[in-house]
């Protein structure tokens, strides 16, 4: 069931058996030669629509711009900051709090949006506090980072070693092109990715990092690779969720 194609008469129903609410959320932003620019927020919504369906979950619309200042020297990547990310997240939780959702599981796509949603979640609570909304009490937010799924992990280890890196990886290419098989990008690649930078501001990390992958061989990606990761992390998402509603 997805947030946007209801009426408000089906979340009010939706609401009378359970206050559970997944959100994917990505990023856009590069993803070397060969990946797609939305590969962080696609990855998120394709697995949190198969989690949502597993489990009888509301997903809501996806939140597709997330931190990723690093990456604005590439052309094509959209960023907020972690401040206006903040923001967005505490609104939107406020917003769901008041018509009495109170169990956010977000599925999320992109590395650099943890820490920020972390402490979004904080602040969040500290704010529905002070609204003394009902249940403000309640309200509970998990993090769930789709790439670091035990199952999903293992996989890409056996699958591309110490090739998958850690942006532009197989793994997440290869989920999208089992989402978008008509979007599949071909590209030569240099033989060795650079790797093992620290990330500062976008201009150091392009020069760093000049085609944009972290230690990563994306060639090694096929869709029906992508069609594993996706079982796999629909699999063991759907648990955490279920879990997740459980717990007081």
């Amino acid at each position: 069931m997805l947030l946007h194609l209801s009426t408000w008469p089906e979340v009010e129903a939706y609401l009378n058996h359970s206050s559970g609410l997944i959100l994917p959320i990505g990023s856009t932003e590069q993803h070397g030669p060969t990946g797609l620019i939305g590969t962080d927020a696609i990855c998120a919504e394709a697995i949190a629509r198969g989690v949502g369906e597993a489990t009888q979950a509301l997903v809501a619309p996806t939140i597709n711009v997330g931190m990723a200042l690093h990456h604005t020297a590439f052309p094509g990547s959209i960023s907020l900051r972690p401040s206006t990310l903040m923001l967005v997240i505490r609104d939107y939780l406020t917003s769901l709090a008041r018509a009495g959702f109170t169990k956010f599981f977000f599925i999320n796509g992109h590395g650099g949006n943890m820490a920020t949603l972390k402490a979004a979640f904080s602040e969040t609570y500290a704010v529905l506090a002070d609204l003394n909304l009902p249940n403000s009490d309640r309200v509970q937010c998990r993090l769930a980072n789709w790439f670091m799924c035990s199952s999903v992990y293992q996989l890409a280890k056996e699958l591309y070693g110490n090739q998958e890196g850690s942006h532009a990886t197989p793994s997440e290419v290869a989920l999208t092109q089992y989402v978008y098989p008509e979007a599949i990008k071909q590209a030569e690649l240099s033989p060795e990715a650079a790797s093992g930078h620290p990330i500062y501001g976008a201009a150091d990390f392009r020069r760093r990092y000049p085609d944009g992958r972290m230690g990563s061989n994306p060639a090694l990606a096929t869709p029906e690779h992508g069609k594993q990761f996706y079982e796999r992390a629909v699999k063991e998402l759907s648990s955490s969720y279920l879990e997740f509603l459980a717990q007081d």
